[in-house]
């Protein structure tokens, strides 16, 4: 059974922006701190941001530069990212699960997010 399913990719043209969310299923999404990752073609997947479940304890990976905000609905179990000034690096499928401390569960099919003139 799928625990997270992702939505919300497209293709932009650089500078653009989109926001990404994340339903969660059965996990106590409440309880962990959640994360959003990325695939890019050929490359590892990578942490994006984290985010505690009170929505306290935020962090993002370096190259985000502040263009990409974390944040979630804990009534709803819904995770959101807002990204904003896409680069077409910021190219991949990107992916929602546990986030740090908690080591990721199986993987849901992710979003595409394709940046690109």
């Amino acid at each position: 059974q799928e625990q997270f399913a992702e939505a919300g990719g497209n293709m932009v043209q650089p500078g653009g922006s989109l926001r990404l969310s994340c339903a969660a299923g059965t996990i106590e999404f409440n309880t962990y701190h959640m994360g959003w990752y990325r695939q890019g073609s050929g490359k590892s997947r990578e942490l994006v941001a984290r985010i505690s479940p009170s929505s306290n304890d935020i962090s993002y990976a370096p190259f985000v530069e502040g263009r990409f905000t974390i944040s979630r609905d804990n009534d709803n179990h819904i995770l959101y990212l807002q990204l904003r000034r896409l680069k077409p690096e910021d190219t991949a499928v990107y992916y929602c699960n546990y986030g740090p401390p908690w080591e990721p569960i199986s993987w849901g099919q992710g979003t595409q997010v394709t940046v690109s003139s």
